[in-house]
């Protein structure tokens, strides 16, 4: 899997960008640096100025590939997702029994990356973290209608629904089963977010992982 996943090109909407980062080695140090300087300050603090700083290039430049830093995290997030997405295809399209299939979606979804093992510009351990930290700024914006319009959560939502239709493949009378996945996925990040930084507010912690919740959740729902 890590040799196909590192040979795939994530498609992301045009939209977001102004030239694909992809297409050029600047844009892809613009995008390897930008994970390393959001993971180091947050996104509050991060500006093209300082990305321009650490990579010795003109804050004009950034410019000529995201419009401003919102544009940046939402294309770090669908990149994301979309690495997710194929992870979840490749490791559940030969699972017969559907209940081990979802248990491998949720996994997927719900594990804390802990390993840079695919791709040479992008760590997705470190973009884990950012997801972790930052995902919802994506979101709760004034411009999330527009923005979804546009097609710019598309990746997000498709991958949603991948795990939906898993869901009711095992419980088809289940009627909450969209509301079961997003809680599942949105609500494992802050469930690693307090693992991190709030211990005393969940039971997730060394020894009993997010994951662990979120599958004995889902059987519990589903039985």
């Amino acid at each position: 899997m890590q040799i196909i996943l590192s040979n795939i090109k994530m498609q992301i909407n045009e939209k977001i960008y102004v030239k694909d980062p992809e297409t050029s080695a600047l844009g892809k140090k613009i995008i390897e640096q930008s994970i390393l300087l959001i993971d180091d300050i947050g996104f509050d603090n991060f500006t093209f100025k300082k990305l321009g700083e650490k990579i010795g290039s003109n804050e004009s430049s950034i410019y000529r590939y995201f419009e401003n830093k919102h544009k940046l995290l939402v294309y770090l997030s669908s990149w994301y997702w979309s690495w997710i997405e194929y992870k979840l295809v490749f490791n559940t399209t030969n699972i017969t029994d559907k209940k081990e299939k979802l248990k491998k979606a949720i996994t997927i979804v719900t594990e804390k990356i802990s390993e840079d093992i695919y791709t040479d510009h992008i760590n997705e351990s470190i973009l884990n973290k950012i997801i972790i930290a930052e995902f919802t700024k994506t979101l709760h914006t004034k411009e999330v209608d527009q923005e979804n319009k546009e097609g710019f959560f598309l990746i997000y939502k498709r991958m949603i629904n991948r795990i939906v239709e898993i869901v009711k493949e095992v419980n088809p009378d289940y009627p909450f089963a969209k509301s079961l996945v997003s809680t599942i996925v949105e609500g494992s990040l802050h469930q690693h977010f307090l693992t991190d930084h709030l211990k005393t507010i969940t039971d997730c912690n060394e020894t009993v992982t997010t994951t662990q919740f979120y599958l004995n959740l889902a059987e519990n729902v589903l039985r």
